[in-house]
């Protein structure tokens, strides 16, 4: 009964430090311009006591509403850049008052990597979490894409890479083999990853993120396939995707589902003026973000 009132007690009190600040900043000031503000951990510590998984959870769902109501807003472009410091932040202090928290380690892969272009950021706070999820596939298998697809660490993503197979089982193990350890596989990488966040991911908004992603390299996939037809069959390679539309390898035409174009660069890859990113994105400096409530 006591531990029951106690529970009741630290909800409440998590409830006035983090929901009120919260709607009364969402009421007075566009929410998407900043989180508002949250006590740093060493505070959220002492409040929590023997309550820091649900504090932590707080924490997270914070930032899943705040992001959540940015993704409804949005089509293909932000109005106001998302606070992604904040975001980092919350998210941090989140693991380090619960480090099991799959939900912290889930979303911040989702925005610290694509939108924020902080691949190591990302993956120190994977490696802490491995720590602690050490029967956890997705943390390594995360950790792993990072290092092959972003960092071209094709040594670091084997590493990953096997862990993740140990973990998993061998069907994983067998997907990530081969052609993921070389830049050639780079977009079937990519669509095997985002299938994964989209099959795994709970979160409404996170999961359109990741469709959304996945529905522009499914189009790059398409793309490849065509200029590859087209080199085999005129022996040199395309210098336009219109011509391999009018040359009816690729139809119907792509469609970058960010309000981008697609073009082939000088060596044949293919791009995006999108850059697979909502428009308006501001990329702020995170690389401190991890250790900014280490000392609060």
């Amino acid at each position: 009964m006591l531990k029951t009132a106690s529970t009741a007690l630290v909800c409440l009190l998590l409830y006035g430090i983090l929901i009120i600040p919260f709607t009364t900043y969402l009421h007075n000031k566009p929410f998407v311009e900043k989180l508002g503000y949250v006590p740093s951990v060493t505070a959220l510590r002492i409040v929590a006591a023997d309550h820091k998984e649900l504090t932590a959870a707080s924490l997270v769902l914070k930032v899943l509403m705040y992001f959540g109501g940015l993704i409804e807003k949005s089509e293909n472009q932000f109005t106001v850049p998302p606070d992604y410091m904040s975001m980092s932040r919350l998210l941090h202090g989140a693991v380090k008052l619960d480090p099991y928290n799959m939900d912290a380690y889930y979303f911040a892969q989702g925005f610290l990597t694509w939108d924020v272009k902080q691949f190591k950021l990302a993956n120190d706070l994977l490696d802490y979490g491995m720590k602690y999820r050490s029967w956890d596939w997705q943390l390594p298998f995360f950790a792993g894409f990072n290092s092959a697809f972003f960092l071209k660490d094709y040594t670091a993503a084997a590493r990953y890479y096997q862990r993740a197979g140990e973990l998993s089982g061998p069907d994983l193990s067998k997907l990530l083999a081969g052609r993921y350890m070389q830049e050639s596989g780079q977009t079937e990488l990519a669509i095997s990853y985002l299938s994964a966040m989209v099959k795994g991911e709970h979160n409404p908004a996170l999961k359109k993120s990741c469709q959304l992603r996945l529905t522009a390299f499914r189009e790059t996939r398409r793309i490849e396939v065509a200029r590859d037809r087209f080199r085999e069959l005129r022996g040199v390679m395309p210098s336009t995707v219109d011509q391999l539309v009018s040359g009816g390898l690729l139809s119907p035409p792509p469609r970058d589902p960010y309000g981008g174009q697609f073009y082939l660069e000088a060596d044949g890859k293919v791009a995006t003026t999108s850059k697979y990113a909502i428009a308006g994105v501001n990329r702020k400096n995170l690389k401190n973000t991890g250790e900014s409530d280490e000392h609060n």
